[in-house]
């Protein structure tokens, strides 16, 4: 039976104090997850879409928090939301568990979630998403369980109504009064990432986006420069008004400034008829000038005019037309490089970089990787028509070490294919599939070894004394040595803690396990 105690009631009702969002809510998830004793505790944001996600999570793998749920294809979440109050879901329910696969467990296959219990929450008396708790003990949610529910409804409503006016405060504060379109906790945002790298760029965004200056996003081919301008525009005073994009390298030289600028009937052989240019489209918003370093030199000279005087000419005719519009570009280029090799015109790029916001490679935004992959993954569970789909531990390993040149984009690539030849090999669609390693095909760079190292710092010179071949141990046996080696000092300054060490070493508990028994550690000490 669970017991919640006045400890951790108060703990809840402190969740209304003044803290960043996401800690208030994955607070809320820990706390809950331990009130309950049971293996994990979800948050889930309903959004215009009817589709879930998770803002807060205890208990589950990291790469479950970039998974969109949409709720027409899970039945438990359609059944949770079309309640009032608690659902429970018998152990031997037919209807598919979403988390099938996903608990934070690696102690071997996936394992299916036995005991089920959700909640709608509400907000301005429309849902806001449900609280989700999974057990992997059969009874963990008996009557009392779900009788404690409630007053933790009405305790995590006031945080998220806590949470909305603090974001909207916020908002009010950044942009004035009259700024429309605020963003709420409700809506949906399209960049996914919890690291420090992405969450201090996505604040920079949100402060210089009703600025109007002229912003320049630069980063690695496939680290999606146009989601980050679309947030730029979204967030921006001319919201209301058309984002156009331009993708500069598909510009054909010919014609460009038609493209960029437009006609008049008869400016060039098959102009039959007047026609406005991405500008004129663009009038009273943003225009998206994607891959720019790409523009022609000639191309370059008219564009640096019309960001100067605020008007263009349509190719054919000497009238002006005055443009009212929010220059935002991107490229992939080192354009101050370029601009001292003569690639580049340098007083079009001051004009254009009068904010630089860098983006950063993928490599760089730690475990966000994982979050990105569960995206992928639960996009390709419904493109594929599978029960679940999941990374194994050494998988999400091999995500974590790899340096992603290609970015998200290459991510996406990865994940996708994998799930395929997965299931090409024979899996069932009915059973939760494990991608492994191998099937990433993922060129990981060779990590320096320890133990290779240590023993060439240790052996003697060729210059101390002759090297007698007999002598010399086999490879396994010194390997070996090595390895025992670093498991007794890690159980050491673990105070023989299993998990401690095995986290010291990098390695995977169970498989550390396993390593010891081989090399006849049952009795390392």
């Amino acid at each position: 039976m669970v017991k919640i105690t006045i400890m951790e009631t108060q703990l809840l009702m402190d969740l209304m104090t003044d803290m960043p969002d996401g800690v208030r809510l994955q607070r809320a998830a820990t706390t809950i997850r331990q009130a309950f004793a049971c293996d994990a505790v979800g948050l889930l944001m309903l959004d215009s879409h009817d589709t879930l996600h998770l803002v807060a999570a205890s208990g589950l793998a990291h790469e479950a928090l970039g998974r969109r749920f949409v709720v027409g294809q899970h039945p438990r979440f359609a059944a949770i939301l079309s309640r009032q109050t608690p659902t429970w879901f018998d152990p031997d329910s037919v209807l598919p568990d979403p988390y099938d696969g996903l608990l934070d467990d690696r102690k071997g296959s996936p394992l299916p979630v036995h005991d089920c219990l959700g909640m709608p929450i509400y907000h301005q008396d429309r849902p806001w998403g449900i609280m989700t708790l999974d057990a992997l003990t059969t009874g963990a949610f008996d009557e009392a369980a779900r009788a404690k529910l409630e007053p933790l409804r009405l305790i995590l409503q006031a945080a998220v109504r806590v949470t909305d006016l603090e974001r909207e405060n916020r908002r009010l504060r950044q942009l004035g009064t009259s700024q429309q379109g605020i963003e709420h906790i409700g809506e949906t945002t399209e960049i996914l990432g919890h690291s420090e790298a992405i969450q201090s760029l996505l604040n920079e965004l949100d402060l210089v986006a009703d600025s109007d200056l002229p912003i320049l996003l630069l980063g690695e081919t496939g680290v999606g420069k146009e989601l980050f301008a679309r947030r730029l525009h979204r967030h921006s005073r001319r919201s209301g008004q058309a984002m156009i994009q331009v993708n500069c390298a598909a510009l054909p030289e010919s014609l460009a400034e038609s493209e960029l600028f437009g006609h008049v009937k008869g400016a060039f052989s098959g102009a039959t008829a007047d026609r406005p240019g991405r500008f004129e489209a663009a009038q009273g918003g943003t225009l998206f000038l994607d891959e720019v370093g790409e523009l022609p030199l000639s191309l370059q000279a008219k564009l640096l005019r019309v960001l100067q005087n605020g008007e263009i000419q349509r190719l054919g005719t000497d009238q002006t037309i005055k443009t009212d519009v929010r220059v935002i570009a991107a490229t992939n280029r080192d354009l101050k490089a370029n601009t001292q090799a003569g690639l580049f015109r340098a007083d079009l790029y001051h004009r254009l970089s009068v904010y630089p916001i860098p983006i950063p490679p993928l490599r760089d935004r730690d475990r966000d990787v994982l979050i990105l992959a569960g995206h992928f993954l639960e996009f390709n569970r419904a493109r594929l028509g599978l029960r679940g789909v999941r990374l194994s531990y050494e998988a999400e390993q091999a995500l974590q070490q790899y340096p992603w040149p290609g970015n998200v984009r290459e991510l996406e690539h990865v994940i996708s294919r994998a799930a395929l030849k997965t299931l090409s090999r024979g899996a069932s669609r009915d059973q939760v599939l494990t991608i492994e390693p191998a099937l990433l095909d993922l060129d990981i760079p060779p990590a320096p070894d320890s133990a290779a190292a240590t023993l060439a710092e240790t052996a003697p010179s060729t210059t101390d004394a002759p090297v007698v071949l007999d002598e010399i141990p086999p490879l396994r046996t010194t390997v070996d040595d090595c390895q025992r080696h670093a498991i007794r000092q890690a159980l050491i300054a673990a105070d023989k803690n299993w998990a401690q060490a095995a986290k010291a070493l990098d390695i995977d508990a169970s498989n550390l396990h396993k390593l010891a028994k081989r090399l006849g550690m049952k009795k390392p000490f």
